[in-house]
């Protein structure tokens, strides 16, 4: 695929892996902001689409033989490796990072106040995100699996009390964007995850487990706003001609 200044940033993470694992080490907005152009996702980034177009056409669409495409299995597969995936880390990472942020505050907090700060973001974000995950779990993914099927089987599937998928998607993708302005703010309030020259490795290993946290945010809601949406939408609309 030829990518250019005006390929919206979720077209090309959709490519493969290895072309989103290019745009999040550069930093560049691929899944909140994901149709938006890469010119203006890179001038918000303050990154050079140039550079951007060379990394991927010295072998950013590569796909390794263990990448899974997304775009064409089963949502029902989709769905439960978000889960398995994503929401797993998430429910494993958020008290080990809170417990981190307790150590570290009552060693440096004195010092270093944006401790704090992010304690009180992560929490928020954390309890948020549990939620988000509880109603995609129980909710949405359940109903999205049962269209799927029944659009394969030729039946019939009862309105849901949402009236349309639409509706709890919008909400997710709402979710999603407070979310990732969350993950922003602990990183600005880190100084992009960089410990202070006194920083032991407690500290360190904080800031560590804080950059990990919002990278695998960015995959997360990267399956689920470039392709288990679009792809649910497309699915229920068939029932509706």
């Amino acid at each position: 695929m030829n990518f250019n200044h005006e390929t919206a940033v979720k077209e090309i993470a959709v490519s493969s892996p290895a072309a989103a694992q290019i745009l999040e080490n550069a930093g560049v907005d691929y899944c909140c902001g994901g149709s938006r152009p890469l010119d203006e996702a890179c001038t918000a980034a303050g990154v050079s689409a140039e550079d951007i177009l060379a990394r991927l056409g010295a072998g950013g669409e590569q796909v390794t033989p263990g990448d899974a495409n997304w775009v064409s299995a089963p949502l029902s597969e989709l769905t439960g490796h978000i889960q398995q995936k994503h929401h797993g880390y998430v429910r494993s990472a958020i008290p080990r990072i809170g417990a981190l942020l307790d150590k570290v505050k009552a060693k440096h907090g004195a010092n270093h106040p944006e401790i704090g700060t992010i304690e009180s973001l992560f929490s928020r974000l954390g309890q948020e995100m549990i939620a988000h995950m509880q109603k995609e779990e129980i909710i949405l993914f359940p109903y999205i699996v049962r269209v799927e099927r029944a659009r394969k089987e030729g039946a019939a599937v009862e309105r849901p009390f949402f009236q349309t998928v639409r509706n709890p998607i919008q909400m997710m993708m709402n979710e999603h964007d407070a979310a990732g302005d969350l993950a922003r703010q602990i990183r600005k309030a880190s100084s992009e995850y960089a410990p202070t020259p006194d920083a032991c490795p407690s500290y360190k290993n904080l800031y560590n487990e804080l950059r990990e946290f919002e990278a695998d945010l960015h995959q997360h809601v990267h399956l689920e706003n470039n392709i288990l949406f679009p792809r649910a939408l497309e699915i229920e609309s068939r029932g509706e001609n």
